[in-house]
């Protein structure tokens, strides 16, 4: 392994601990929810406020972290922090702007989201959107410039710090209130949970920016106007990108509250369907941390040389440990962790291998994604997303108000899929890289393989079913660390 990939690899592990951590530590506060909220539907209006806030975040960093990669690391470009200033400065203003407007129309914004009743969950929304846009470009620099100790560990006092407050919040609280309500009735309001929560990001989100400080120090807060207008033509594209894929991501737990008649049946199926979706961020965990070492990796060894090799590598190596993670989260999924929820949401459990393979999908189209960028041809992204996004609308409108959430999680699938294709046809022509497909092709065949093994073979004693699958598990590793050679790499 060459010396820029064990570069890399230690990158996403040290992204992945973070993300690993903090996703965990993260994780921990859903069986805090699904208990202390009173119904299935109180988190249904958690997760539907959250997957606003994807989108709204796609909006307002318009692809500008991408770009700050892009343009920062040219090899042309002898000033970067003119490109981080412009980066900063024009997420900023939008940000500001959006805040200023959401609260000005805050009433009916709130009484078409359907929060008429708590216009101040909508008010707090969209502070904490503006506030974590404009701190994406702090943390895409601390990625570029490979600060990756500091990044992770800003994100895991931020968690920690998100955590505490839930906790206190959601469980001292009412611990104090029942014995002693005097002491704190003067800002404590019973039966307020999911806004608590929501207050509980508000600080973090405060919190983030006072911890990234220096990150808003050391450079002129001016727009260069000449590279913004380099810029935007590369970013625009990114945006409906982002805004596509976020849409593929999220519209789900968007358009969910209003495709039923009956609103309560809604945000009941919709938290069922956010609380088992949870299970799943072990593949998005993963998925991210590689992002986020990927990314300015793959931009950087390009402005050195254009090393298309790298980049099937990766893929490859991706695809192999991918393909674990989905073993070993459904083969445990029994009887490990449906315990992150309570019985009430465990008939939603059987959408969580079919959302870990739309993950997948997404992580393989990600690694297929970068010939557009590297060739300054973002326009063939917006237009694949665009696809994916028509096909899970379509899928979505059609047939949740049939089938229900499982139709959300094929809808992932399927718009992940295509995009695949699509981006992997197209790049043949204008990018070709030698991906190794035959050996991509093999684990993902000895997956199925073992999958089929493992959730098929009808075993009723639990010791026996988890030493069966275990071994099942031990099998796939023991043929990827002979088949790549794994253990002659340590040695090294």
């Amino acid at each position: 392994m060459s010396n820029g990939l064990k570069g890399l690899a230690k990158d996403t592990i040290v992204y992945g601990l973070s993300s690993i951590v903090g996703r965990f530590l993260n994780w921990l506060l859903v069986p805090m929810y699904v208990r202390v909220l009173a119904t299935p539907g109180e988190y249904g209006i958690v997760t539907n406020l959250y997957g606003w806030t994807a989108l709204l975040l796609a909006v307002l960093t318009f692809g500008m972290e991408t770009t700050y990669f892009r343009f920062s690391t040219r090899r042309d470009e002898s000033e970067p922090m003119r490109v981080y200033a412009n980066s900063l400065l024009s997420v900023g203003i939008l940000s500001s702007l959006f805040a200023l407007m959401g609260f000005v129309f805050l009433h009916p914004i709130s009484d078409f989201l359907g929060y008429a009743s708590h216009p101040e969950y909508v008010g707090m929304l969209i502070f904490i959107v503006a506030i974590d846009a404009i701190s994406s470009i702090p943390f895409a620099r601390l990625r570029c410039e490979e600060k990756a100790l500091k990044f992770a560990g800003i994100k895991l006092a931020n968690i920690g710090l998100n955590i505490l407050l839930n906790i206190f919040f959601l469980i001292v609280c009412p611990i104090i209130y029942r014995h002693a309500p005097h002491a704190i009735e003067w800002f404590y309001v019973p039966d307020y949970g999911v806004g608590y929560i929501l207050v509980s990001n508000v600080i973090t989100s405060i919190a983030n920016v006072l911890m990234l400080n220096k990150e808003f120090r050391g450079f002129r807060y001016r727009i260069d106007m000449p590279r913004m207008r380099r810029m935007l033509p590369y970013a625009i594209p990114i945006l409906g990108i982002s805004i596509a894929g976020i849409l593929n991501q999220s519209v789900d737990k968007i358009l969910f509250p209003f495709l039923f008649t009956d609103k309560a049946e809604a945000t009941m199926q919709l938290g069922i369907y956010g609380a088992c979706f949870k299970i799943a961020v072990v593949m998005v965990m993963f998925i991210q941390a590689y992002r986020y070492a990927i990314e300015p990796f793959i931009f950087k060894r390009n402005k050195e040389a254009d090393d298309k090799s790298t980049n099937a590598v990766t893929t490859l190596y991706f695809t192999i440990f991918s393909l674990l993670i989905y073993l070993g989260v459904s083969f445990y999924l029994d009887d490990v962790f449906k315990y992150l929820v309570s019985p009430a949401y465990y008939e939603g459990l059987h959408v969580v291998p079919i959302v870990m393979a739309g993950e997948f999908l997404f992580g393989l189209y990600f690694n297929l994604s970068f010939w557009f960028k590297l060739n300054d041809q973002t326009y063939w992204g917006t237009l694949f997303t665009v696809i994916g996004c028509v096909i899970t609308i379509a899928i979505i409108v059609l047939f949740v108000p049939i089938y229900g959430y499982v139709a959300c999680a094929w809808a992932t699938v399927a718009c992940n899929g295509v995009m695949l294709v699509l981006s992997y046809t197209i790049s043949r022509k204008r990018y070709p890289v030698a991906y190794p497909l035959r050996k991509m092709g093999g684990y993902i065949v000895l997956t199925a393989v073992i999958f089929a093994l493992g959730m098929f073979l009808p075993i009723e004693q639990t010791l026996w079913r988890i030493a069966w699958r275990t071994l099942l598990l031990c099998v796939y590793i023991g043929v990827a660390v002979k088949t790549e050679g794994f253990l002659r790499v340590l040695k090294r």
